[in-house]
Order: C-alpha cells, then sequence, then structure tokens
C-alpha cells in the first residue's frame, strides 16, 4: 500500500492537503492517508466493478425470483457502505505496519529470491494461501456460537446481486480478508504484484455474487464461481471456499452446483412461468368449454 501512498502524497496530499512542515514520513500523518485512500478506494472499486457486473453481467430475471428481498440492491449498497469505515480501521493497521517497513514486500525484480519465477510463483501461492485461510475462517464464521452475530447479516441474500459482495457486517468482512494482508508479513511478495492481487480479489468477490453461473466444463470441478457460491447462500453449509473447490472437497463441505444440475434460481424461475402459462392456458381452455356449453 505504500506505493499508493507515495503517489496521492506527490500528486495531491503534500501539494493540496497537509501543511508542508508536517513530513510526509510522520506516523500520525500517514495513519490518516490511509484511512482516507482505503476508504475511498473500496468505494470506487466496490461501486465501480459492482455496478458494471450489475448492469452489463447479472441476470435481471433474478431479481423475480422469491427470495430476492423487496429493495435488496438498495439495502446491499447501504449495508456495505456503513460497514467498509469499520472494516477499514484494522485494515489500515495492517497497511501501516506495511508502510513502516514489518512486511515481506520488495520493490524490484532483482529483490525476488527466485527473479521473475519468484514474482510468479509468489502470486500462485498467495491465491492458494488464501484460499485455504478464507475457507477455515469462512467455515469458523459458520459456528453456532459467531454465525448469528457475525455471518448471519451476509446470508439475508439468498439470491445476492453484485452489491451484496461487500455486505458484511465489520468483523466478518475483515476477517476474511485477513489472509490477504498476513501473507506478505509470512512470505516475500512484489509490491505492484500485491497491490494487484487486492484490487484482483475485490473484483473476484464480485463476481461470485454475480449470478453469472456459466463455467467451462473442464473448471467446474475447480473453480469455485458463482454457482457455487449462491449454493452457499441458498443452501449454507457448502462450498465455502473463495477461489477453488480443493479445501470444500478435503472438508467434505463440496456440493455439485444446483444450476449444473438444471435446479438453480434461474430453473426455478423457467418453472414458476411455465406453470404460470399452463394456469393462463387452461384457464383460455376451460373458460371456451363453458361458453361453448352456454351456447
Amino acid at each position: 500500500m505504500d506505493l499508493v501512498l507515495i503517489y496521492t502524497d506527490y500528486y495531491i496530499f503534500t501539494p493540496y492537503v497537509y501543511p508542508a512542515t508536517w513530513p510526509e514520513d510522520d506516523a500520525l500523518r500517514q495513519i490518516i492517508s490511509l484511512l482516507t485512500v482505503t476508504n475511498i478506494g473500496a468505494l470506487i472499486i466496490y461501486f465501480l466493478f459492482g455496478t458494471l457486473s450489475y448492469y452489463f453481467i447479472f441476470d435481471h430475471n433474478l431479481v423475480k425470483h422469491p427470495q430476492f428481498l423487496e429493495n435488496q440492491v438498495q439495502r446491499e449498497i447501504k449495508f456495505s457502505v456503513s460497514s467498509m469505515p469499520w472494516m477499514s480501521i484494522p485494515t489500515v493497521a495492517l497497511f501501516f505496519a506495511e508502510v513502516r517497513g514489518y512486511s515481506r514486500l520488495y520493490d524490484n525484480i532483482e529483490d525476488s529470491p527466485y527473479g521473475w519465477f519468484g514474482v510468479i510463483f509468489s502470486i500462485l501461492s498467495f491465491l492458494f494461501f488464501t484460499d485455504m485461510c478464507i475457507y477455515w475462517i469462512h467455515r469458523f464464521l459458520h459456528h453456532k456460537l459467531v454465525y448469528k452475530t457475525f455471518h448471519k447479516p451476509h446470508h439475508i441474500w439468498k439470491v445476492p446481486s453484485p452489491f451484496a459482495s461487500h455486505a458484511f457486517h465489520p468483523v466478518d468482512g475483515f476477517l476474511q480478508s485477513l489472509p490477504y494482508h498476513i501473507y506478505p508479513f509470512i512470505f516475500p511478495l512484489h509490491k505492484v504484484a500485491y497491490l494487484g492481487l487486492y484490487i484482483f480479489v475485490n473484483i473476484w468477490t464480485v463476481s461470485i455474487h454475480d449470478g453469472d453461473y456459466r463455467v467451462p466444463q473442464f473448471l467446474r470441478q475447480v473453480i469455485n464461481g458463482s454457482a457455487h457460491h449462491t449454493d452457499h447462500h441458498l443452501y449454507f453449509d457448502y462450498n465455502y471456499g473463495q477461489y477453488f473447490t480443493l479445501w470444500d472437497k478435503i472438508g467434505g463441505s463440496y456440493k455439485n452446483p444446483s444450476s449444473f444440475e438444471g435446479k438453480g434460481p434461474h430453473d426455478y424461475l423457467r418453472k414458476l412461468k411455465e406453470c404460470a402459462s399452463n394456469r393462463t392456458s387452461n384457464g383460455y381452455e376451460n373458460g371456451t368449454q363453458e361458453n361453448g356449453k352456454n351456447k
């Protein structure tokens, strides 16, 4: 995050916001700047990718699903926006530790233990490490002692829209993001790669709530996509993973998505439409028969 802080200091904070006498490396100034940047950045990512997904990917027929709540999108947005500032407080504490040099983030490819191979490997290991950690944190959040207080608010949305992606209780949201932040304190990671991954995981979080259940056939058993995560919202005890199905299969919580079996939300809506059509057709036929009798 210090890359973002360097650029915002250079282009915004130093020339236009803070007094010239306030050093850029002052701890209080860095904390205030990180809080500002983190909250604004989170809102930009949430509204930019949430809006794009909602208008260009999300199937708006899902709004007709019986489990899609009244004014749900507005409620998801309101919940997300009210939670983000609270989530940012412990997040900024970790960003501050990074900025002060306590992490293993590095600036140059030459600083990687294995050059470009090390950078690529660290990106892959980041995905597998965070997927593993989030799986177990997510399962923990479903424990009866903590579920009702911290994780149940996210399960209000049985058929989520992209705007449900960040609609968490602040404790829930921070705990599930914690693996992203602790990774660079344990393993070396290039700063640009870390920034890119931070953006990517937020986009991914939007994507698994977007209602687009299409996945290439050969990846259906590997990637934890929107179809898998929607079933998690609907059936509660399955598909806790973030990117992959690996840990659900190891942990015995994998469920083949209902939408892959012709039993998903879209299929349910199609059946409702067919039933309504049949009732209309039968009503028309009965009415015609009655008219014939009367003649």
